[in-house]
């Protein structure tokens, strides 16, 4: 399993808009074949860090997902929204994979 961690830098007056951005992930990352683990958006230090988590069980796994959010309505619809609002100025990926596990049950 892979967890994808996108930073986003955002806007800091255009919060509202990130949160109806994240909310529409909600339903259309599911739906496309990702985990979804959260939107977050700043809360309380920085007001420009905002961040989204999901899963996906591999690398080809995210191609197949990525094709199927492109290509569905909310996903191209929220693609349009971020676009012409300007609320996210930076987006970073990175990719982790989980090594510990706290519950002891490791294999």
């Amino acid at each position: 399993m892979l967890t994808c961690v996108i930073r986003y830098q955002i806007d800091p007056t255009k919060r509202d808009d990130f949160v109806t951005y994240a909310r529409n992930w909600e339903q259309a990352i599911p739906r496309c074949g990702a985990n979804l683990i959260g939107y977050y958006a700043p809360h309380e230090g920085s007001s420009t860090l905002a961040y989204g988590l999901y899963n996906v069980a591999s690398l080809a796994e995210y191609e197949t997902y990525r094709a199927r959010l492109t290509a569905d309505p909310l996903g191209r619809e929220n693609y349009a929204f971020a676009q012409d609002r300007r609320f996210i100025l930076r987006e970073d990926r990175t990719w982790l994979k989980k090594v510990s596990d706290p519950e002891g049950q490791s294999g």
